[in-house]
């Protein structure tokens, strides 16, 4: 420490010869030592870093300790998100994933792993609780209307295309058939964990963070966010949730969240759609019906415990609609929630849940 060459200067010889007497060096040293002790043990610093992982970017905000070494966290971090996007990108032929939608025995059990199963089960927990409008099986239908390719084809399927597809969809058919093991019911089963799995590697690296003794940071993967403890100021994180307007720059707020210890993800149909005839076909697709959703919901903004129940919840909400959706934030202790509407002249009325006015300003 610094302190420790003041103090050997000051003790030295020379110097001592200077003083009048031994209780003078005595109360000079103790005096430095008041001064710098606080700099070494209780001042805290603001480290930011940032990279891409899943296709977007991550944004990282960590409060520490002054003197506390964050060298080579990022790269634990990135090892870890690395990891990730290894098990659950449908983009790499020889993920975890692409593996499972290839297998096609539906006689035997497919192996997965930790990451893997961890998100399978809260899957499954998101498709029953919201009764099939969150499905991880939709991937058909995404790239049937041209939203889960590079090169958007902006085309309306024929129904009778959309109804056989449908007999390939639905989470029921994929169950889990041993520690670590699920099995399709259906051989043209597949999977896509799309909409949660920005919010699962969230999760996974603010565990990550506490597992270094990080207590104060906020986290964000394409839009997701973890928010732990308070910034350096001592307050709680601000979260802006974006104007849901296809004309909105990423920098027009609509509502601005503060959060400790809490997750934040949002939803909407207003970046990835395409008109005909005057209407908008968003890449939101119901699972139930294979359509893209027409019920006036421009985005929906979930503040939960966890950022993977966040995630999913979102993109859900935006295919039940106001009212069920609504309902089913109202119904879920420790989740609160805002669902935009369009109105019938394209006027944006938000409804906010019974306690998100409390988490937000």
């Amino acid at each position: 420490m610094i302190y420790y060459d003041i103090v050997d200067f000051l003790t030295s010889n020379r110097v001592i010869a200077k003083l009048h007497t031994m209780k003078q060096v005595l109360r000079i040293i103790v005096l430095i030592i008041l001064v710098c002790f606080p700099l070494s043990c209780g001042a805290e610093k603001e480290v930011a870093f940032s990279g891409r992982t899943m296709g977007t970017t991550y944004h990282i905000k960590v409060v520490t300790g002054y003197f506390k070494p964050t060298s080579g966290l990022q790269e634990k971090i990135d090892a870890r998100l690395e990891a990730i996007n290894q098990s659950m990108s449908t983009y790499i032929q020889d993920s975890e994933i692409s593996r499972f939608n290839r297998f096609s025995d539906v006689d035997k059990s497919f192996v997965v792993s930790d990451d893997f199963f961890h998100v399978f089960q809260k899957a499954q927990q998101l498709y029953t609780l919201t009764e099939g409008a969150w499905d991880g099986t939709i991937k058909p239908l995404v790239d049937l209307w041209g939203f889960g390719k590079p090169e958007r084809l902006e085309r309306i399927p024929a129904d009778n295309t959309i109804q056989d597809l449908l007999k390939t969809v639905g989470f029921k058919r994929i169950q889990i058939s041993g520690e670590r093991a699920i099995q399709k019911m259906h051989s043209a089963i597949t999977l896509d964990f799309a909409s949660i799995a920005k919010g699962y590697a969230v999760d996974q690296v603010s565990g990550a963070l506490k597992a270094e003794g990080i207590m104060n940071f906020i986290v964000e993967i394409g839009g997701e966010v973890f928010a732990a403890g308070v910034r350096k100021d001592g307050n709680k994180w601000r979260v802006g949730v974006n104007v849901p307007d296809k004309g909105a720059a990423l920098q027009d707020l609509y509502r601005v969240a503060q959060l400790s210890n809490l997750a934040m993800a949002t939803s909407g149909d207003y970046r990835n759609y395409f008109e005909r005839d005057g209407v908008m076909y968003s890449h939101i697709i119901d699972p139930r019906t294979g359509y893209p959703i027409q019920n006036k919901v421009a985005g929906v903004t979930i503040i939960a415990p966890g950022c993977t129940m966040a995630d999913g919840l979102a993109t859900a909400i935006v295919v039940m609609g106001k009212e069920k959706g609504m309902a089913l934030i109202e119904q879920l202790s420790s989740v609160e929630g805002l669902i935009i509407v369009r109105d019938p002249e394209g006027n944006l009325r938000d409804f906010p849940s019974s306690g998100f006015a409390t988490l937000s300003e």
